[in-house]
């Protein structure tokens, strides 16, 4: 299990690649990679992402444990970037491996709705307008709530 909170940009190919590779006899990896979206009247310049050094590795630690342990995966991969990005930036990527893909599917959803909604960090969005704190979504909370 890698769980990599980073400023550093990642390349999701490669990512992709050496997880699978990684892999021994498995049915099924997925991988799902989140990108910084402009907002609704393209004028994000920036996003800023924070967070708190090992509290925020320890809490995808524990809800990677569940995931594995729920969906009987042979292994899973979380990296998450913070500090400053801009739109069109990888933001961060989750990759899960299975012997069936109904079950890499399923963890991978869970762990992004988790990361969506739980997860320690904050986002705050620079725009021509100014400064703001990204909220919750009530629709982040729903998801959450399936499971």
């Amino acid at each position: 299990m890698m769980i990599r909170v980073q400023n550093a940009p990642f390349d999701f190919g490669q990512e992709c690649n050496a997880f699978a590779q990684a892999q021994g006899n498995i049915g099924a990896i997925v991988s799902f990679c989140g990108i910084v979206r402009n907002n609704d009247t393209g004028t994000l310049h920036r996003m800023e992402i924070e967070h708190y050094p090992g509290m925020t590795e320890r809490a995808l630690d524990k809800i990677a444990q569940q995931a594995r342990a729920r969906w009987s995966l042979s292994d899973c991969m979380i990296i998450h970037r913070y500090g400053t990005l801009a739109p069109e930036e990888l933001i961060m990527m989750v990759a899960t491996a299975s012997a069936h893909r109904a079950s890499a599917f399923a963890a991978a959803d869970f762990l992004m709705d988790y990361l969506k909604s739980r997860a320690p960090f904050w986002k705050k969005e620079i725009t021509e307008q100014g400064a703001e704190w990204v909220a919750a979504k009530d629709s982040d909370e729903d998801a959450l709530s399936r499971w």
